[in-house]
């Protein structure tokens, strides 16, 4: 029972940092990304330039390849 318990437990703290970390990661994007918009639009006369299709396309393969080394990092070195 007591090794159920102990898996549990470094399971939920994992959870716990991951949660945080992506809290402040996604806070820190979103502060700068809203403060680089506000200055685009302040030299475009007001309205920021929209993100194109291939700026997503590119975050989201950097986004899956932070998340492929983060999964990697759990295994055993060979």
């Amino acid at each position: 029972m007591s090794e159920i318990k102990n898996e549990n437990n470094w399971k939920n703290k994992t959870y716990a940092y991951g949660a945080i970390g992506g809290l402040l990661f996604g806070l820190l994007s979103a502060y700068l990304y809203a403060r680089a918009a506000e200055e685009n639009a302040y030299n475009n006369g007001g309205t920021p330039s929209p993100i194109t299709t291939g700026q997503l396309l590119s975050l989201l393969l950097a986004a899956l390849g932070l998340i492929r080394q983060i999964a990697e990092s759990g295994k055993p070195k060979k």
